[in-house]
């Protein structure tokens, strides 16, 4: 939440700061927030990610539409239809996006948006053309409803306003309880947006939030992509793609410990797949809490690495055996047939009627550090031996 936070107070800033460009740089503050959401629309494209799209285009073609009716002047009735076009349909588009299922952007369902949105733009261009020429005129329908004290502005009309209350419930819905980047990005360039609208007669505060907006959609895409790469859907733990990047960074001098779950695959087919991945992630929130300065990762199926920076194997290894045991002790819950797989429902339910199966889980590691000349692949392959001898010797220990 920290960088649209502080992308938001940066074009605060900018918006207070107002400062003026010299005529060869003028045209910047026009351009940039149609290169910037043009930008977060092509990345959201490339990277799939559907609803993320909805918003960029949706961002863009407001943007457009303002820059157009401003050559009516603000105080016009096109600029009025366009200005109240934008901060009802770009809310109402994001809530719709929001509240259907995620189907990335590559695929016929992103043309219906597409083609959603270019009708969008027809009409109110019709309807703000064909009101522009008839302004004036008594008793029509459309001018009369236009001049709805509803419909006023500005400041951002009562309409709007329950628009964007309802877009920003849903982007709030959507992030809740994880609180992913992309999730709240959405939230964040819903807030930039309104921001923006509610400045609309100083057009260097509007562009600024309407820049800001595009920024916040497009780092939190990058951040999303960058989580995808490094971290672990099921654990949370970074990924072995992480693990990679980190060993190449090492000193000479470190400890990497390899850990993997026993009898795991009994698990899985005494009580499927979603105890298994109860049990990893079981496994996994013990093996973050390592100290000593250790990092865990998430290698592959049951496999674990916990690696220790600067730091010899007679350190790290009452560490490791100080999490080997944490596990051991903790007696996992299995969820009953009739109790609901949400954990909000079933904490309500928790002491009513039989108790949950309890299963004890145990892990085997192995560990090693470096020798002179060795590489870091040596090194991990040293740890899989050690971490054999482990499993030969019995299971549920720590071996180097």
């Amino acid at each position: 939440m920290l960088v649209p936070g502080g992308i938001l107070a940066a074009a605060a800033l900018l918006a207070a700061a107002d400062p003026s460009l010299p005529p060869s740089l003028a045209g910047l503050r026009t351009l940039a927030p149609y290169a910037v959401l043009g930008l977060a629309g092509a990345v959201t494209l490339w990277f799939n990610r559907g609803r993320a799209f909805v918003v960029a285009l949706s961002l863009l073609a407001a943007y457009g539409g303002q820059r157009y009716a401003a050559d009516f002047g603000y105080t016009s009735f096109a600029a009025h239809v366009y200005y109240i076009a934008a901060v009802v349909l770009v809310p109402f588009n994001v809530f719709a996006a929001l509240v259907l299922p995620e189907r990335g952007a590559v695929h016929g369902g992103s043309l219906r948006w597409i083609v959603l949105i270019v009708v969008e733009v027809v009409l109110v261009a019709w309807l703000a053309a064909w009101g522009q020429g008839h302004y004036g005129t008594e008793n029509d329908v459309w001018i009369t409803t236009f001049e709805h004290w509803a419909l006023r502005s500005p400041p951002v009309p009562l309409v709007g306003r329950i628009a964007f209350a309802a877009a920003f419930a849903a982007a709030v819905w959507r992030a809740y309880p994880r609180f992913l980047a992309l999730d709240v990005g959405k939230a964040g360039t819903l807030v930039a947006f309104i921001v923006a609208c509610s400045w609309i007669d100083r057009y260097g505060a509007f562009a600024a939030f309407m820049t800001a907006a595009g920024v916040i959609l497009l780092v939190a895409v990058l951040q999303e992509s960058y989580r995808l790469a490094f971290r672990d859907e099921l654990t949370g733990l970074p990924s072995r793609r992480a693990l990679d990047e980190r060993m190449r960074a090492l000193g000479a001098r470190y400890t990497v410990a390899m850990g993997d779950v026993d009898h795991f695959k009994k698990f899985n087919d005494t009580h499927g797949h979603d105890v298994g991945d109860q049990v990893l992630r079981l496994v996994a929130a013990r093996l973050a809490e390592v100290g000593g300065g250790g990092r865990a990762f998430r290698y592959g199926g049951e496999e674990f690495t916990v690696l220790f920076p600067d730091t010899p194997l007679k350190d790290a290894r009452p560490h490791l055996e100080a999490v080997r045991k944490a596990v051991e002790d903790y007696r996992m819950a299995i969820r009953g047939d009739d109790r609901p797989k949400s954990q909000r429902k079933g904490s309500k339910q928790r002491g009513d009627g039989a108790p949950d199966e309890t299963l004890s889980v145990t892990i085997s590691i192995g560990a090693a550090e470096p020798k002179a000349g060795m590489k870091p692949a040596e090194v991990i392959k040293a740890a899989d031996e050690a971490l054999y001898r482990a499993k030969q010797g019995g299971r549920n220990r720590v071996s180097s």
